[in-house]
C-alpha cells in the first residue's frame, strides 16, 4: 500500500514545517481512504485508491468553480493549493489526443454505429481511463467521435 505510505511520509513533514493546507487535505485523504475501506470491508486495491483520489479531486475542482462564479477569492486560492496537493497524489491526466485514441478503439470494439451505441463506448472507455481522465472530456470526445 504504497499511497498510504506516502501520504504518512507528507503527513510527517506537513506536520514539522507547519503547513496546514497541506495537513488538512492529507488527513482528508487519509481519512477518505479509511471510509472508503471500511465501506468495501476490504483492504483497497490500486483502482479503488485512484476512485477516492479522483472523486477528492472532483470534489474540490467543483467547489472551485462555484467559488469562482460567487467571486469568492477568498476561498479560491486556497482551494486552488487543495487541488496541487490532491493532484500529486492522482495519477497524470491523459491528453486530448490520449483519449481519442481510447475512444476510436473503443467504438471499433463496439463495433458502434452512432449515438444509440453511447452507452456501450462509454462503459468501455471509462474501464480504460479509470480516473486518468476527466468524465465530462470523456462524454464529449464519445459524442464527438459517434455523429
Amino acid at each position: 500500500m504504497a499511497l498510504q505510505d506516502q501520504l504518512t511520509a507528507d503527513l510527517k513533514t506537513a506536520m514539522k514545517a507547519k503547513d496546514k493546507i497541506s495537513l488538512n487535505v492529507i488527513r482528508s485523504i487519509k481519512t477518505s481512504l479509511t471510509n472508503e475501506r471500511v465501506k468495501l470491508e476490504h483492504d483497497l486495491t490500486e483502482d479503488d485508491e485512484i476512485a477516492v483520489l479522483s472523486r477528492e479531486l472532483k470534489q474540490r475542482k467543483e467547489s472551485l468553480a462555484e467559488f469562482d462564479k460567487a467571486g469568492r477569492e477568498d476561498l479560491v486560492e486556497p482551494l486552488k493549493e487543495e487541488i496541487k496537493i490532491v493532484e500529486k497524489y492522482a495519477p497524470a491526466q491523459m491528453s486530448q489526443e490520449e483519449v481519442e485514441a481510447i475512444v476510436k478503439q473503443a467504438i471499433a470494439d463496439t463495433n458502434a454505429a452512432g449515438m444509440g451505441d453511447f452507452g456501450k463506448v462509454m462503459g468501455k472507455v471509462m474501464a480504460a481511463v479509470k480516473g486518468r481522465a476527466n468524465g465530462n472530456v470523456v462524454n464529449q470526445t464519445v459524442k464527438d467521435l459517434l455523429k
